[in-house]
């Protein structure tokens, strides 16, 4: 579980496809300096599981699932991407409960800045916007956000210029694409109104 602060920058320095699957290896040095084998690091939303490492990087694999739903499938090395290490109990919360549990991807469709903020529109695919409200929680390149503003297939969040420089979403392009995390408390209404309307 993650909380979508983000703790570091992290820079892909390998990107190794197999057949259904791939290995990434990221430069993280906060993120491995009390890392185990086997722990679960968020690399711009995914949770990944730590299975080598060194001094100020970690190896993950990356099923195919994982490339399938998430931006993963098109990084290459040298791209930074937003790390976080699992959340510890006796911390506050800042964010929200963030799983890494990527629902899909979204397009960035339009930027605006604001005299200290900037407000980001992006895509939103059918299956996915039910579970996005406004004033709810998202997370982004698994960064927290609340939502600012949404629509029937978009939605919109407002970033505070510390997000814009310790996140990779400064960075953003209209064009690129995001991965999305919706709220887990909407999750599991939407799937108990799924069961509600089939069994009525």
């Amino acid at each position: 579980m993650f909380t979508g602060i983000i703790e570091e920058l992290g820079e892909v320095t390998a990107w190794l496809p197999t057949v259904d699957a791939a290995r990434i290896t990221v430069h993280a040095p906060l993120a491995v300096s009390d890392a185990r084998h086997g722990d679960s690091i968020s690399v711009s939303g995914v949770c990944l599981t730590v299975i080598e490492q060194g001094p100020d990087w970690f190896a993950a694999d990356v099923m195919a699932e994982s490339i399938a739903m998430s931006t993963l499938g098109g990084i290459r090395p040298g791209a930074h991407v937003n790390i976080e290490r699992a959340a510890q109990l006796n911390f506050r919360l800042g964010g929200h409960i963030v799983q890494g549990h990527v629902d899909g991807t979204a397009t960035l469709l339009t930027m605006h800045d604001g005299s200290a903020w900037r407000v980001l529109r992006f895509s939103l695919v059918a299956d996915i916007a039910p579970l996005v409200a406004r004033k709810g929680s998202i997370a982004v390149d698994g960064v927290s956000l609340t939502v600012s503003a949404v629509g029937l297939d978009w939605f919109e969040v407002s970033l505070i210029p510390e997000t814009l420089v310790a996140t990779t979403l400064g960075a953003k392009a209209v064009g690129d694409a995001a991965n999305i995390e919706t709220d887990i408390l909407a999750r599991h209404v939407a799937r108990l109104h799924e069961f509600e309307r089939n069994n009525s």
